[in-house]
């Protein structure tokens, strides 16, 4: 089994096109997918340390008993939590995508932004 990790907006519609693009990206059978509301948001501003550990700790268990190797932070448009333009959240998931390297950098981390077609599309 293999397994990769997405820290993703809650928003349903951005689920499956997130999960197939992470399977065929990184060859995994399954995605650990990590939601909350505007996640890139919460781990960029580094605020809120309770919801943050709560993150990092389903992370932990992704990479410590799952094995990832890879982990996606994902933004996305129309975020009900996050709704500012594609040019400051693709600013917002590359200050997560440096965050998460301080906690895992023997993992891949790569960023994500799933446009108003609901396509994927790789920061």
């Amino acid at each position: 089994m293999t397994f990769c990790t997405a820290i993703s907006c809650m928003d349903g519609r951005i689920q499956l096109p997130v999960i197939r693009y992470l399977q065929k990206r990184f060859n995994s059978e399954y995605v650990d997918m990590i939601t909350e509301a505007g996640i890139n948001k919460v781990l960029a501003e580094e605020i809120n340390t309770s919801q943050i550990h709560s993150i990092i700790n389903r992370v932990k268990i992704s990479v410590d008993i799952h094995k990832s190797k890879s982990i996606a932070i994902i933004g996305h448009h129309d975020c009900a939590r996050n709704p500012i333009p594609k040019k400051e959240q693709v600013i917002q998931i590359k200050k997560a995508m440096d965050f998460l390297k301080q906690n895992y950098n023997n993992c891949e981390i790569i960023g994500l932004w799933v446009d108003e077609n609901w396509e994927v599309n790789e920061i």
